[in-house]
């Protein structure tokens, strides 16, 4: 069997990849009304006034959680490890273009793509990652995407990439993925990267 093709792109998610972020997504669903629907499609389906009124409860709760967020452990190291690699990377997140810019010029974070929820593309579907990769001008076989969340591995899988990555200290949360590598730290992903390129 030949060698994989060398890593060329990562595409990373933002809350509880990057930063550390105390969200409580089942109270914030419930207080939004958005029961088992993704929250950014419920509310874009939703008449005015009922829709601004509901998108600032979620902005909120976003506001309140990026004030407590805490730079994952590791992670800088590692982005200059890709950066000094001359991989690729690509913030690709739900979160919104205010709070990404203050958590990014916070903890001085640069990537060579970002892209919110502005952009009208959401996870999970994979429409964001396939954008971003066509930005970056790299194929799903040279790039991996980085997250913690279902959502993350489900917009993955349909952007077609070939390997997806989850930090997470809770394996067994994936255990019916069998797409994704998880790992409970950075610092382990790290070495799986390293594999990778080349």
């Amino acid at each position: 069997m030949g060698r994989e093709p060398a890593l060329r792109g990562a595409l990373f998610d933002l809350d509880g990849t990057v930063v550390d972020v105390p969200y409580d997504w089942a109270r914030i669903k419930e207080d939004v009304g958005s029961g088992d629907v993704p929250i950014l499609t419920y509310l874009g389906a939703l008449a005015e006034p009922e829709r601004s009124r509901k998108w600032e409860i979620l902005s909120r709760c976003e506001r309140e959680a990026t004030a407590k967020a805490v730079l994952k452990r590791g992670m800088r190291g590692f982005l200059d490890f890709l950066d000094r690699r001359g991989i690729r990377t690509a913030l690709v997140t739900n979160n919104s273009r205010e709070n990404t810019e203050h958590l990014l010029s916070r903890f001085g974070l640069a990537f060579d793509l970002v892209m919110t929820r502005e952009s009208g593309l959401w996870k999970p579907s994979g429409a964001p990652l396939r954008a971003a990769m066509a930005r970056l001008g790299l194929s799903g076989d040279a790039c991996c995407a980085i997250g913690d969340s279902h959502f993350d591995v489900r917009a993955a899988e349909d952007a077609g990439l070939r390997h997806i990555f989850i930090l997470s200290r809770d394996p067994a949360k994936f255990a019916s993925f069998a797409s994704a590598e998880v790992f409970r730290s950075v610092a382990a992903l790290h070495r799986r990267i390293l594999d990778l390129s080349g």
